[in-house]
C-alpha cells in the first residue's frame, strides 16, 4: 500500500500546510504563481516541511512540464540529457520547462555548472532543493541565477491541521475512529517535519486492531521506542543525532559527544556537515570564554577537506572532545540578538558626527568627523568618548558571564570605562 505521507501529498496550494510566509496570501510566490511567471530559486529548509511538493504544485499550477532529478543519483551527463529533452519538447511560445534537483547540495561542482548555461538562457527554469546552506554548498554562479527561499519547519498549528486531515479525509485512515487524546509527544517527536508526523499515525494505525485508535502521549512514546526508525523510513535521523550531538558539547559531555559523533561517522554522514556544526558550536556555546575554539574548529574545517576520509574522523574527535571540555559561554551570541533586538526597537539611528568619515571638504565644513579623539594617542590606547548613537548611548548589550576569561575582559573594561561595565 502506498504510505500515508505518499497519498497526504497535496496537489495545490490551497491544500499546502504551512509556509504561509511563502505562499500565504500576498507572499513572494503565491503572488510569482498568480502571475504565471516565476524566476529560478531554491527552496531551503530541514526534511518534510513541503519543498518538494511545492515544486511539484507549482508546476501543476503554471501547467509547466517537469523534469526532475536527485543529486544522489545524477550524473552530468544526466543533467545534460533532462536539458536537451527539455529543450527539444519546448515549442517556441511555450513557458520555460521546470526541472526540479532535490538535494542539490550533493551535486559536484562539475555537475553545477553544466546547469548554468541553461539557467541563464531559459532553457529551463529551475527549482533546487536543499537541507544544507546553499551559500556553502551551491557554487557562486549559479547561486547568484536563484533567489533563495527558506521553509519553516511546521509548527504545532500546522501539524495538529495536518493530523486532523489525515485522519478525517485519507480513505484508509477514515475507515476507523482517531481521536487525539495528548498531542505533546506526537508534536514532539515529529520535530515540525510533516512527513514524521504522517508516519507516527501511520505506525500507531498499523499497531492497533481497534476500530477506535486513541493517540496518547505514552502510546507514541511505547510505539517509537519499539520502532525507532518506522518514524523515519528517508534517514533523516540525523537531524536527531546532530541535535543530540550539540546539546552533549554545550552540556560539557564529551564522552556523550563522542558517541553521536561515531554514530553520525558509521552511518555515513557528510563530514562536511559535522564540522560546519563544530564551528557553529564554538561561536555559539563557547564563544568568549575559550575563543581558541573557533581557531581550532575553523582549523578543522580546513584540515578535514586537506586530509579526507577516513582520517578526517580522528580531527573530528579532537576537536569534538575539545569543545565539549572547554568551558562554555554564549555572552557573544546574547550580545548580537540583544543588538539585533534594539535595531529593530530604535531604527536608523544616526552615527555621532565625530565618528563620521570625513573625506571631502563639504563633510568637513558640516563637522563630520570633528572632535573624535585616537585612541592611540593616549595612555593605555584609550580615551573616554561617546560611540553609541545618542539616544541608546547608555544601552548595555554585552553583559559579561561567570568564566575566568570574560572576567578577565570585564576588569579591564571596568579599569577603562570606570563605572559603565
Amino acid at each position: 500500500m502506498t504510505p500515508l505521507a505518499e497519498r497526504m501529498r497535496p496537489n495545490t496550494l490551497d491544500q499546502y500546510i504551512g509556509q504561509k510566509h511563502l505562499v500565504g496570501e500576498n507572499a513572494i510566490l503565491r503572488l510569482m504563481i498568480d502571475s504565471g511567471h516565476i524566476s529560478s530559486f531554491i527552496l531551503w529548509g530541514p526534511p518534510g516541511v513541503g519543498k518538494t511538493t511545492l515544486a511539484r504544485i507549482i508546476a501543476n499550477q503554471l501547467e509547466r512540464s517537469f523534469y526532475t532529478l536527485s543529486a544522489v543519483t545524477s550524473g552530468v551527463k544526466d543533467v545534460r540529457d533532462v536539458i536537451e529533452k527539455a529543450k527539444s519538447s519546448r515549442f517556441f511560445s511555450q513557458a520555460n520547462p521546470i526541472l526540479f534537483i532535490d538535494e542539490i547540495h550533493r551535486f559536484s561542482k562539475s555537475q553545477q555548472d553544466s546547469l548554468l548555461g541553461a539557467v541563464e538562457n531559459g532553457t529551463v527554469t529551475l527549482i533546487g532543493a536543499t537541507t544544507e546552506n546553499p551559500s556553502f554548498e551551491v557554487i557562486t554562479p549559479l547561486l547568484s541565477r536563484c533567489q533563495v527561499y527558506v521553509l519553516k519547519p511546521l509548527d504545532d498549528n500546522d501539524l495538529l491541521e495536518l493530523a486532523n486531515k489525515a485522519i478525517t479525509t485519507d480513505p484508509e485512515l477514515n475507515k476507523r475512529k482517531f481521536i487525539i487524546d495528548e498531542k505533546e509527544a506526537m508534536l514532539c517527536f515529529s520535530g515540525g517535519d510533516a512527513r514524521k508526523l504522517l508516519n507516527i499515525i501511520e505506525l500507531i494505525a498499523n499497531s492497533e486492531s481497534d476500530i477506535e485508535v486513541h493517540i496518547t502521549n505514552e502510546i507514541v512514546t511505547k510505539r517509537l521506542q519499539q520502532n525507532p526508525q518506522a518514524y523515519d523510513k528517508d534517514g533523516e535521523v540525523h537531524y536527531d543525532i546532530i541535535s543530540a550531538f550539540i546539546k552533549s558539547i554545550r552540556g560539557s559531555d564529551p564522552d556523550a559527544a563522542i558517541y553521536w559523533l561515531a554514530r553520525m561517522v558509521a552511518g555515513g554522514e557528510d563530514p562536511k556537515f559535522i564540522a560546519r556544526r563544530l564551528v557553529i558550536s564554538a561561536a555559539e556555546d563557547i564563544g568568549l570564554a575559550n575563543p581558541n575554539a573557533l581557531l581550532l574548529a575553523n582549523a578543522c574545517f580546513d584540515a578535514l577537506q586537506k586530509i579526507g576520509w577516513p582520517e578526517g574522523r580522528i580531527i573530528l574527535a579532537q576537536t569534538t572532545v575539545y569543545l565539549a571540555s572547554s568551558p562554555k559561554s554564549n555572552s557573544a551570541y546574547l550580545a548580537i540578538d540583544n543588538a539585533l533586538e534594539l535595531v529593530e526597537r530604535t531604527g536608523n539611528l544616526p552615527v555621532p558626527l565625530h565618528l563620521r568619515n570625513a573625506p571631502t571638504k563639504l563633510m568637513k565644513n558640516l563637522d563630520y568627523g570633528k572632535g573624535y579623539k585616537y585612541a592611540h594617542d593616549f595612555e593605555n590606547n584609550f580615551v573616554n568618548q561617546q560611540f553609541l548613537p545618542d539616544k541608546i548611548k547608555n544601552e548595555r548589550i554585552w553583559k559579561v558571564q561567570e568564566n575566568p576569561a570574560e572576567k578577565k575582559m570585564n576588569e579591564w573594561l571596568q579599569f577603562l570605562w570606570k563605572g559603565r561595565y
